[in-house]
């Protein structure tokens, strides 16, 4: 049996506990998971500046734009810049495989065969991902609504309020719904973050079984690989440095105030108890904050269908392939 290749992307709403399960990954012995990279979905929004990247010149500005702006985060890879632009520059002429080789690289450094990217945000770009990676297998980490908006209030870089955290984490369920229903088992995996802290070895196994993988039991111990898989100035994942652990599961209840709690039951309701969450019903939302969160979402999903077509406008006249041409199985 050939060995599996494709490429593996890990999503989900900020503050899901997407970092864990990126370790969890990298601790495997054949799957390397890097830092959020930041250049994928960058990249692909700016593709038409690089021009026709059949041209030699064309892909050396694409790797020299990836490789040397700050913003890209490609120094927490630890990667040789130049030799990676000689890479790109010699590679397929697509966008995917250009991306690619850089993610191979991450892996490569490990000595893995099998490579991906993680980004919570990457759960609103899932179409534009399988463009550049056909073959990619998508896995969507759950965790409670309620838990995810009490960690994002906190988080000294998160400058938006509750009601565009909730917003955040109801796209995120209704993105996994859509795409549960496209893709199909094969291609789409939905991971609970309940589930995973409670038992990590039957939730990491039934994992690997849909990647085509075997279990390793270090992919339980994945404070093991945190030292060179998350970055030090990353200080808000310093608990990924300890065991895995359910301390801060449920938390939400001494977290959030009584107001936020209701509004988040209120909004979110129906999906927490679709994907197993109890809601304690702790009393009405104030109907002006409801108010609130219906505009901000409404605002949230204008933005949204004007990038979309956006994206789809910019598609008649892209400069050149996007499909990576980097696995068996793309081609």
């Amino acid at each position: 049996m050939t060995e599996p290749e494709r490429p593996i992307f890990v999503v989900g709403c900020p503050r899901s506990g997407t970092t864990l399960l990126q370790l969890m990954l990298h601790a495997h012995p054949r799957i390397a998971i890097p830092p959020e990279t930041r250049f994928l979905m960058a990249a692909y929004d700016a593709r038409h500046d690089f021009g026709d990247l059949a041209r030699p010149e064309n892909r050396l500005a694409l790797a020299r734009w990836i490789v040397e702006r700050k913003k890209t985060r490609f120094a927490d890879l630890g990667l040789d810049g130049q030799q990676v632009i000689d890479e790109i520059v010699a590679g397929p002429p697509t966008l995917g495989s250009a991306l690619g080789i850089i993610l191979r690289a991450y892996a490569e450094r490990f000595d893995k065969p099998r490579w991906g990217d993680k980004r919570p945000g990457y759960f609103q770009r899932i179409p534009a991902l399988l463009r550049m990676f056909p073959d990619a297998q998508i896995v969507q980490l759950i965790r409670d609504g309620r838990d995810c908006v009490a960690s994002l209030k906190e988080m000294d870089w998160y400058k938006l309020d509750v009601y565009h955290a909730l917003s955040t984490w109801m796209e995120s369920i209704e993105a996994g719904k859509r795409a549960a229903k496209s893709l199909g088992p094969d291609t789409y995996y939905r991971v609970y973050y309940e589930r995973l802290i409670a038992d990590p070895k039957a939730e990491i196994s039934a994992l690997c079984e849909f990647l085509g993988e075997d279990f390793d039991p270090a992919m339980c111990e994945p404070d093991r690989v945190a030292s060179v898989a998350v970055p030090d100035r990353k200080t808000w994942h310093a608990r990924t440095h300890e065991g895995v652990s359910a301390a801060r599961s449920g938390t939400w209840r001494s977290r959030l105030s009584a107001t936020e709690i209701s509004l988040c039951e209120m909004v979110a309701g129906d999906r927490l108890r679709e994907h197993g969450y109890e809601v304690d019903g702790t009393g009405p939302a104030q109907l002006v904050g409801y108010a609130h969160y219906l505009r901000v979402a409404a605002h949230r999903r204008l933005a949204a269908r004007k990038r979309d077509m956006t994206d789809l406008m910019r598609r008649r006249d892209e400069p050149c392939e996007v499909a990576a041409r980097l696995t068996a199985r793309a081609g």
